[in-house]
């Protein structure tokens, strides 16, 4: 079976009150009214406080995830929330190694590692960020960087768990800003990963894992970011706020 397309909302930091997200929700339910998408997958990714507003508005079409989890089942983390905690709460993804988690809270390939662990064993869909920065794409270092990423990341992890993960490639000198990668270029990381992947586990795994190209998405670029280089889908970061910008980006995925 061919897995579907994947377009995934990280809503960040936003907004900052419950009466805006209630307002987006709304916003959101009539987009989806508009469309049904038979290919693709739409997932959006609140901050965590608003996930239970998500789950219970049960938006056709519509699934639910976060941006963040704790590696520990339980105990004394103060101010940590875990992936059981998550899952309980009716999500199914978890993005992780994000960028600004990587450059604000010091996340590193280890602790990357450990929360894609806890992820998986949660039964939660993991969305593995990876990238470089301009610097180390100037340095010609990108197959370095992102080799490493993903060795750092997958080690421990049996094929089976594979099917469960999928890899957003997030060139970090592309989010948040208005620079994009070329087709070309997105092309040349995907066969980068594929070739890591390939030094690690057997080619049926390796099929089974969604690549997503992510940093400054927009349903006018979907051509060059996703569609050109034959990706899975796109991680979506700012415009993930305006509803009728990701659905409208769904749905060119998905008509293709």
């Amino acid at each position: 079976m061919t897995q579907k397309k994947i377009v995934i909302g990280n809503m960040k930091m936003n907004p900052v009150s419950v009466v805006e997200f209630e307002r987006y929700l709304d916003m959101l339910g009539k987009e989806m009214k508009k469309n049904d998408f038979e290919k693709t997958e739409l997932v959006i990714c609140p901050p965590e406080v608003y996930l239970t507003k998500l789950v219970d508005e049960k938006i056709s079409g519509v699934k639910s995830g976060v941006q963040d989890i704790f590696w520990e089942h339980q105990g004394a983390f103060t101010g940590e929330v875990s992936a059981a905690m998550v899952k309980s709460l009716g999500a199914g993804f978890c993005i992780v190694g994000h960028s600004e988690r990587r450059k604000y809270f010091g996340e590193n390939g280890e602790i990357i590692s450990l929360k894609l662990k806890a992820i998986l064993k949660s039964g939660l869909t993991a969305v593995l960020c990876i990238g470089e920065s301009m610097e180390e794409r100037k340095r010609e270092q990108t197959s370095g960087v992102i080799k490493k990423q993903l060795k750092e990341a997958f080690d421990g992890i049996a094929p089976g768990r594979l099917e469960h993960i999928v890899v957003a490639y997030e060139p970090i000198w592309a989010v948040g800003t208005d620079k994009l990668p070329t087709s070309d270029e997105i092309l040349e990381v995907k066969i980068i990963i594929k070739k890591s992947l390939a030094e690690m586990y057997p080619a049926k795994s390796i099929e089974k894992v969604r690549l997503l190209y992510g940093g400054s998405v927009k349903s006018n670029l979907v051509e060059q970011t996703c569609l050109d280089p034959a990706m899975d889908g796109v991680l979506v970061g700012r415009e993930s706020l305006m509803p009728y910008e990701i659905v409208k980006i769904a749905k060119i995925i998905d008509g293709n």
